[in-house]
């Protein structure tokens, strides 16, 4: 009888152990997490795995595989996926843009709105304003570092200009810490304190393009798929909408 009860209980920590393992570990920044929190749920019902997302800038992120971390997809600024393909670090053949995102303006929630309707009046709200703040590293800072060239007016800003190495840029506009911020739109939104003044201007706008890869040392590869899938998926263009972003072929 006690050798039953003990196999059974056995069978039981070890069943227990096999459900907890099924998990599907997803690299990536914020935006990817807003998604992946949203269908989650769905996605573990139909496939019993469940979706744990780790994020961190993009940058970082791209590090971390580069240094051997084990995790089975990543949703990363489309050439640092790129590069990770090149790497051997990503499948190339599950390679696939899942979504973009614009460039956005925010300021503390309640306060007043700059304008930023066009080129001039953006290079005149970023003279005037006080301090602004976007990425140290991403897509977004590249881009925003060229635009303040091209407007003639980087070396203005460098002395009111606060770069952190994280994603907190929306939580230090929120925070009073920067009157400013600038990041994609997405990161804007999820942030409470914050509000969005508007995307760049058309002429000074780039979306930053989102692409998920798979790792070649990834167990769960067919589950990855079926993620990658399903963010490629018409189905999922109301959620990407709701949070500020874009199917990445429109």
């Amino acid at each position: 009888m006690l050798r039953v009860l003990w196999t059974s209980l056995l069978l039981i920590v070890t069943l227990g152990a096999d459900a907890n393992s099924a998990e599907l570990k997803i690299f990536g920044s914020r935006v990817t997490k807003m998604v992946i929190d949203d269908i989650g749920p769905q996605f573990e019902q139909a496939t019993g795995y469940k979706t744990v997302v780790v994020t961190d800038v993009a940058a970082v992120m791209k590090r971390r595989i580069e240094s051997g971390e084990a995790f089975d997809v990543a949703v990363l600024i489309n050439f640092q996926a790129d590069d990770l393909i090149k790497e051997g670090k990503l499948i190339a053949s599950s390679r696939g843009d899942v979504m973009k995102a614009g460039i956005g303006v925010a300021v503390r929630r309640g306060a007043a709105k700059p304008d930023i309707s066009t080129v001039e009046a953006f290079k005149q709200t970023m003279l005037a304003a006080k301090s602004i703040v976007y990425l140290k590293e991403g897509g977004s800072s590249r881009h925003l570092a060229e635009v303040f060239r091209r407007l003639g007016i980087a070396d203005a800003l460098q002395g009111k200009t606060i770069q952190p190495m994280t994603e907190s840029v929306s939580e230090m506009v929120a925070d009073g810490e920067a009157e400013l911020g600038m990041i994609v739109i997405p990161n804007i939104l999820s942030v409470e304190g914050a509000e969005l003044v508007g995307p760049l201007p058309p002429e000074l706008q780039s979306y930053i393009v989102f692409t998920a890869a798979i790792s070649p040392q990834s167990p769960n590869q067919a589950v990855a798929r079926q993620l990658i899938d399903r963010l490629a998926s018409p189905q999922i263009v109301p959620v990407l909408r709701a949070k500020g972003m874009q199917p990445p072929m429109q």
